[in-house]
């Protein structure tokens, strides 16, 4: 059974000023999250989004193939009319994708139904923060990103949903990565259940929080996603540079070879000479 208790959800200024919580409108937030119906929605909007313009030729109309490839008869090979046919390399090409159209309805009910259960699943979440003004006098991305940061959720997908169309607040949110600016009257299922946070302006779901007197705050800022590791390949060190080779010793002098025994002793006497 659905969960009918109401929610309340945090509330903040546009400059990160914590303010007392404010009760979401039951009408919305009722705790009703219908997943069959998320499902036909969601797949619905990615469905819309193709553009079904993938052709391929069939074989007439493929170039080429106006006469027959051999004759009829008498060669002993199976009869062909033309080398544009499918079996042929560079012929057209069976059952491929033809251009269509992947459009698919959805009820006014349904759209109404999966919406308000993408709310309510952000909702049992906590992941609903209300905003009580986003009065940006020009667009400045710095405005959104220290609001992110002193509220904890930069780098994570974060939905801005605004009391109708305002551009400076969508000028602002553009440039910064995973954030998408929204009217509340206009955002899709798919929107929110992209999102992991959502932060929605009070006079869009029905809330007039009175203006808080605050002094501009210090700047935060925004912790550092951890960078990916990177599968990069060690630099080799520079090889060190040789030593100069220390200088042989010159070679000892050979000792001139004894003298050779004392210019070869005297001839012994022959015996019995005279």
């Amino acid at each position: 059974m659905a969960d009918t208790t109401h929610y309340d959800a945090a509330a903040f200024t546009a400059l990160g000023t914590p303010r007392e919580r404010v009760t979401l409108p039951a009408a919305t937030f009722d705790g009703t999250v219908n997943l069959p119906v998320l499902h036909q929605a969601v797949k619905a909007y990615l469905a819309n989004q193709r553009q079904g313009t993938h052709a391929t030729k069939t074989r007439r109309w493929v170039t080429g193939g106006n006469q027959k490839p051999w004759k009829q008869k008498g060669t002993g090979r199976a009869r062909q009319g033309s080398t544009r046919a499918p079996n042929f390399v560079g012929g057209g090409t069976v059952h491929g994708p033809q251009p269509r159209g992947y459009e698919q309805a959805v009820p006014k009910g349904i759209k109404a139904l999966a919406r308000k259960s993408a709310l309510n699943a952000r909702a049992r979440e906590g992941a609903v923060i209300v905003i009580d003004r986003f009065a940006f006098e020009s667009p400045k991305t710095a405005q959104v990103a220290q609001l992110l940061a002193r509220l904890g959720v930069s780098g994570q997908k974060t939905l801005i949903l605004t009391d109708g169309t305002k551009p400076a607040v969508y000028l602002s949110g553009r440039n910064i990565p995973e954030v998408q600016v929204r009217a509340y009257s206009d955002v899709s299922t798919y929107d929110i259940v992209w999102s992991q946070v959502v932060l929605v302006e009070a006079t869009a779901i029905g809330q007039t929080l009175a203006p808080v007197t605050e002094a501009p705050a210090a700047a935060v800022k925004a912790p550092k996603a951890a960078p990916k590791a990177k599968a990069t390949k060690a630099k080799a060190a520079p090889a060190a540079k040789k030593a100069p080779a220390a200088k042989k010793a010159p070679a000892a002098k050979k000792a001139p070879a004894a003298k050779k025994a004392a210019a070869a002793k005297p001839a012994a006497k022959k015996k019995g000479g005279k």
